[in-house]
């Protein structure tokens, strides 16, 4: 009876932490206002907590209607749903253009910054490739 009593109570833990955490995952406007977030998992989520998209481990991205609308390729590399090239996440998190151009970054701190250094947003706990492909690309 111990040994039940000792599993159903770290279980519990193992799960309020899981939830704490997924709540952490933010997407702020440069005001910090909250547009919603990326769970964990890749879900999208707006601010009113409506399913807007996935990225799939694989960098597959779906639309609300899980409609295959590009990829991010393991090198940063993203594309659009015929394949074309859209631009890239560098490991710095520099965000680039089809052209090359710098388009913004997703600084190491979560501040996001576009072409003029200006702050356009803050994410919290969110990996910074997908960061951008919210902030950067038109997926969600």
């Amino acid at each position: 009876m111990k040994k039940f009593r000792l599993f159903s109570i770290i279980a519990l833990l193992v799960m309020m932490l899981a939830g704490a955490d997924a709540t952490a995952q933010t997407l702020r406007s440069s005001g910090n206002s909250y547009l919603g977030k990326i769970e964990r998992d890749g879900t999208v989520r707006s601010s009113s907590n409506s399913y807007r998209g996935k990225i799939e481990r694989d960098g597959t991205i779906r639309n609300s209607s899980n409609s295959y609308m590009g990829k991010i390729e393991s090198d940063g590399t993203v594309r659009n749903s015929s394949n074309s090239y859209l631009g890239k996440v560098e490991s710095d998190g520099t965000v680039r253009n089809s052209s090359n151009s710098c388009i913004g970054k997703v600084e190491s701190d979560g501040t996001v910054r576009n072409s003029s250094n200006s702050c356009i947003g803050k994410v919290e706990n969110v990996d910074r490739r997908w960061a951008a492909l919210f902030f950067f690309f038109d997926f969600f």
